[in-house]
């Protein structure tokens, strides 16, 4: 029978968090009037966290754990989930409480209004300060060089309905972005401010590798322009020189003066060689994404599903 509704909660070490996030997520399922389901994916926690799990599996029967074999990452710990959903609408939200359970019923009330998808935008940010820049930075340099428009300050936070997750699962590919696939996808999309809450016990579960790594997808998967951006600069760069070039021989040989020094030589030749390595670096983040799809290798491997009836283990 189809379900209503499809919370999907990536679990990596939380286990101080699972039995806050449990009570708030409790309080705000037992008010729907939809019938619904959990899916708890243990992204390979090495704590008590898969345990916790269980113990509330062992009282809601329609709360469901995928355990992955290993620490495969957020995006893909959320792919899992996506691939198991049974809800007419799916909500994504971390679970370390920086996501608020108690807007839950919001987002559903957009969506039964018709939207197809509800996106968190965040509000109050409690990072530090250079953290809250460099957001700012990425969101002003993907907001330029996107090729598909992706709401800014939106997250993964959201709701969204069953026909957009078909489309999601139409796209295969292996460094997803998934706020940007799901603007990709269209349909009725809107958003609502969601205040953004500090974690509820210890540091980030997100490393900053990842994160940059995230970042990167968000501007490479979305647009060639980083591409003609680097192609433009070695054509300005090359007609520059040129120019130089020219000049200095008309000076040298036409007028006897020598105008340029080998200090000049040195910077020029360590300004081009700069240039260069911005361009393979560029052109190698674009060859790694080809690399990645070539390879065909599984987005996730599952060790254990717990609540899946047809096909627990």
């Amino acid at each position: 029978m189809k379900l209503d509704v499809t919370l999907i909660l990536p679990i990596y070490n939380e286990a101080k968090t699972i039995p806050e996030l449990w009570r708030r997520l409790e309080n705000v399922l037992l008010t729907l009037h939809l019938s619904w389901e959990v899916i708890f994916i243990d992204d390979g926690s090495y704590d008590s966290s898969i345990d916790l799990l269980r113990e509330i599996h062992s009282q809601y029967s329609n709360v469901k754990i995928i355990s992955l074999s290993r620490n495969f990452g957020h995006a893909p710990a959320l792919t899992a989930g996506i691939d198991h959903a049974q809800g007419r609408a799916v909500i994504l939200m971390d679970s370390d409480l920086q996501d608020s359970p108690e807007a839950i019923p919001v987002f559903i009330k957009k969506w039964q209004e018709g939207y197809d998808v509800v996106y968190a935008i965040r509000k109050n940010r409690k990072e530090g300060y250079l953290k809250r820049l460099a957001f700012k930075l990425f969101y002003f340099v993907q907001t330029r060089l996107s090729e598909t428009r992706i709401p800014t300050d939106a997250g993964i936070f959201s709701l969204i309905d069953s026909k957009v997750i078909k489309a999601l699962k139409s796209m295969p590919e292996r460094n997803k972005y998934l706020s940007g696939l799901r603007a990709f996808a269209g349909f009725r999309q809107t958003g609502i401010t969601v205040e953004r809450g500090a974690r509820f016990s210890g540091d980030p579960r997100v490393s900053l590798l990842m994160q940059i790594k995230s970042a990167y997808n968000g501007v490479f998967s979305f647009s060639a322009i980083p591409l003609r951006i680097v192609s433009f600069i070695g054509l300005v760069v090359s007609m520059i020189s040129f120019f130089v070039g020219f000049v200095a021989f008309i000076s040298r040989y036409i007028f006897g003066h020598q105008i340029l020094s080998w200090q000049f030589g040195l910077t020029t030749i360590s300004f081009i060689s700069g240039i260069q390595l911005l361009a393979i670096g560029v052109s190698g983040e674009y060859l790694t994404r080809i690399y990645d799809e070539v390879k065909q290798r599984p987005y996730y491997i599952i060790g254990k599903r717990i609540g899946f009836v047809e096909v627990e283990t």
